[in-house]
């Protein structure tokens, strides 16, 4: 496996707006544990190793428990994740997962339960976010060097 090219040296000022998005979120009072959820789940889905693998350390380093992160591919199965987290997650995998089927009334109500509309807002701009993420990574040949 080989990097493409580095594309923050190319075009900086396109890794720029994708900094100031995530600024945004940073910044938007979301959960950054909820956000590393969100990030590990759509990379999983995208097939994203870089991103996987980044984001799962990022996760262990908030202090999220290694169970968590080894079941979230099947967190429908798995007790350990909060019915926010669920709503969350299964919004992540509709979100990313967009042209089959979109987000339905009834998961959009199931989310609006736990957060408002600004959280949902952000939710929405963090799927987004990590969806682009990957798909620069992929695009770019971007992979996890070997720890």
């Amino acid at each position: 496996m080989q990097v493409r090219f580095d594309y923050t040296k190319t075009s900086p000022e396109a890794f720029q707006t994708m900094l100031k998005l995530e600024g945004f979120i940073k910044t938007s009072g979301l959960d950054p544990k909820l956000y590393e959820l969100i990030k590990i789940k759509a990379s999983q889905i995208n097939g994203c190793a870089f991103c996987i693998n980044m984001h799962t350390k990022e996760a262990r380093k908030m202090g999220e428990s290694e169970q968590r992160i080894y079941l979230l591919n099947a967190w429908r199965e798995a007790p350990f994740y909060t019915d926010k987290e669920r709503a969350v997650l299964e919004l992540t995998e509709a979100v990313t997962r967009i042209s089959h089927g979109g987000v339905s009334q009834d998961l959009y109500e199931r989310v609006r339960k736990h957060v408002s509309e600004e959280e949902y807002v952000a939710i929405i701009m963090a799927i987004n976010a990590i969806n682009s993420w990957n798909r620069i990574a992929i695009s770019t040949g971007m992979y996890p060097e070997q720890d």
